[in-house]
């Protein structure tokens, strides 16, 4: 029996996927190889897959196209020399000993090869980014063509950089664990289990968006992986109970972004920044609780106050499932994240907590009949699979991004940003924090989170900073702005997501995404202003920040949807929105003051019900 050359070619992307699989699981468990190794061999998978996937699109009576047979080879042997010469590369003098034909040729190549490689997996804005680097590093920095071809390949700091390790270590296994989780059936565990929750609620398919998107995001890590996976089945309910399509759409593009801000897992950018920091994972989680819980809180409410105005129920009580029986027959699927939260808290590294969560999927599975369907051999090899591929855009994104920090490096960039951004906000921290929440929008536009981070934190971070920022907050803030591009026009890549199935327009759903997700562009501002909002100071500033906070994010949402016990006058709004903006700054004297607009707006809600409620007698 002869394989047609499309099955052909999809049982060797099975096993390239597969292979990719059980190597990072390999060295997960028996340890990492030498670093240049490790990062040398994740690369050549990544633009492997990536040029595979890419070469079935365009079938030819061959099965492929030639061009990408010809990157593949090129590939292999560019990350081949890597692995095979590493002994000479280790002992080379650094900008000292010359380079060897072979080392510009396979360098130049290997620059080529990911340009190409990120363009086929994210699009063409981060290797047109890169070449604007490199083509600044070659003209404008005064930096030769030789060495920047050895910073780009023949080391660490380069597209082999910090980046690509997170990637090969952190962010592949937990994307392996986030393929396993919905293979077992996880996925449907959170649709149940918050249909049950808040499906009988008014507004209840959209709260049931907010809470089952948040849930899923902190596994899957990607807003527009997370819109397709859980808004297939929630907006179509959200417009069956009588929500615009915009609104519909844009419920599910706010949620499903802030599920890379949501611990226990985040997605990968969070790792990415735990290294950068010198910190443990666990550390940026615990930072990250207290702003995503605020940012759910908002959309919460805001779907609520929504709801409220326009007179809107939830679903029967008979239509959903009950929740004390869905936790009885698939509640045990939650272990493994349990399992990770421990591990994490044990103290052992995040890449060992993640292996600890994976070796957990199948055995927890197996616990009770009515998962029990969910393991069988196809399946189990089928999360290995999308697992790796999953992990390609983030891999090439990072390599990318890497070229981007090597060019910052060498040129000294980021310093002359700073005091460019520094100069621009003329050393005032507030017009510092808008120019810079600015860029990070426009460098995350069709951008995925890592890359736009990282590119933050070189070049907008020190400014930061060097204006008496805590570095903890800056990294916070900048992480923020690069996931919110997803939700933001004229590039919002969740929005259009979620607007292939709401059919709404285009502009609608940003307008309506915006006023969600206004929250998410708030917080990072109180956090900066506030760092106790990170669990950062003592137990009193902690708690009081906290709670001004939540009161700050209610009278936000209330004042954008017009809608607090009653619907809201003019004066009461603004009010509100008032209230709102000064509780952003922590302080007995903005406390007073945000007390005073909520105090005016209380009063007229009150009096205004008597009124009515007089009249009605």
């Amino acid at each position: 029996m002869t394989l047609k050359p499309a099955k052909f070619m999809t049982t060797i992307i099975s096993f390239v996927a597969l292979s990719m699989s059980g190597f990072h699981l390999y060295i997960a468990w028996q340890g990492p190889p030498d670093a240049l190794t490790l990062r040398a061999v994740h690369l050549a998978f990544a633009l492997i897959l990536v040029f595979l996937t890419s070469a079935t699109k365009r079938d030819s009576k061959l099965g492929f196209r030639f061009d990408s047979l010809i990157l593949i080879i090129l590939t292999i042997v560019t990350c081949g020399y890597l692995v095979l010469q590493q002994d000479y590369i280790v002992s080379r003098m650094v900008y000292v000993d010359p380079l060897r034909h072979i080392d510009w040729t396979l360098g130049i190549i290997t620059v080529l090869l990911v340009l190409e490689g990120t363009r086929r997996a994210v699009g063409w804005a981060l290797p047109v980014t890169a070449i604007a680097f490199l083509a600044y590093a070659l003209t404008i920095g005064g930096v030769d063509f030789e060495r920047v071809t050895e910073q780009m390949y023949m080391g660490t700091e380069g597209i082999l950089g910090i980046p690509l390790y997170v990637s090969a270590t952190y962010v592949m296994l937990f994307i392996l664990f986030g393929a396993l989780v919905e293979r077992t059936g996880t996925g449907a565990l959170f649709m149940d289990f918050a249909m049950g929750l808040a499906g009988h609620s008014a507004g209840g398919p959209a709260k049931v968006s907010c809470i089952t998107s948040g849930m899923f995001g902190t596994v899957s890590g990607s807003a527009v992986a997370n819109v397709m996976t859980t808004g297939a089945f929630t907006i179509p309910l959200m417009k069956r109970l009588g929500y615009k399509p915009a609104f519909s759409g844009s419920v599910e593009a706010v949620a499903s972004t802030g599920g890379q801000i949501m611990p226990p897992i985040m997605g990968a950018t969070a790792f990415i920044m735990a290294e950068f920091l010198g910190i443990s994972y666990l550390k940026v989680a615990m930072y990250a609780l207290l702003p995503a819980l605020l940012y759910y809180v908002a959309l919460f409410l805001s779907i609520h106050f929504e709801a409220k105005k326009n007179g809107m129920h939830g679903l029967k009580k008979s239509e959903l499932p009950k929740v004390s029986k869905v936790l009885k027959e698939r509640g045990h699927l939650f272990l493994p994240l349990f399992i990770i939260v421990g591990t994490l808290l044990l103290g052992f590294s995040a890449p060992f907590a993640a292996l600890c969560g994976i070796a957990s999927t199948i055995p927890t599975a197996l616990l009770r009949k009515t998962t029990r369907q969910y393991i069988n051999l196809e399946n189990i090899l089928k999360a290995l699979e999308e697992g790796a591929k999953n992990t390609v855009t983030v891999a090439l994104s990072c390599a990318c991004a890497g070229i981007v920090i090597g060019v910052i490096f060498i040129t000294g960039l980021g310093l002359e940003f700073t005091n460019l951004v520094l100069s621009a906000a003329d050393n005032h921290l507030f017009l510092a924090l808008v120019l810079t929440s600015f860029a990070g929008i426009l460098l995350g536009m069709g951008m995925p989170t890592a890359p736009a981070y990282i590119m933050q934190t070189a070049l907008l971070v020190p400014a930061l900073v060097k204006l008496g920022v805590i570095v903890e907050a800056a990294h916070m803030f900048v992480f923020y702005f690069a996931i919110l591009s997803a939700i933001t026009p004229p590039v919002a890549l969740a929005v259009y997501a979620a607007n292939g199935i709401s059919r709404a327009s285009i502009w609608d759903s940003s307008i309506a995404a915006l006023r969600l997700g206004a929250t998410g562009y708030i917080i990072p501002f109180m956090f900066v202003f506030g760092p106790s909002l990170l669990l950062i100071g003592s137990g009193i500033e902690i708690l009081q920040t906290s709670i001004t906070a939540i009161i700050g994010v209610v009278c936000l949402a209330s004042g954008l949807s017009g809608y607090l016990f009653k619907v809201t006058s003019i004066w009461e709004r603004l009010s509100l929105l008032a209230a709102a903006l000064v509780l952003i700054k922590p302080g007995l004297e903005t406390d007073i003051v945000g007390a005073a607009f909520i105090l005016f707006t209380l009063v007229g809600q009150l009096r205004n019900r008597v009124k009515v409620d007089s009249t009605t007698n």
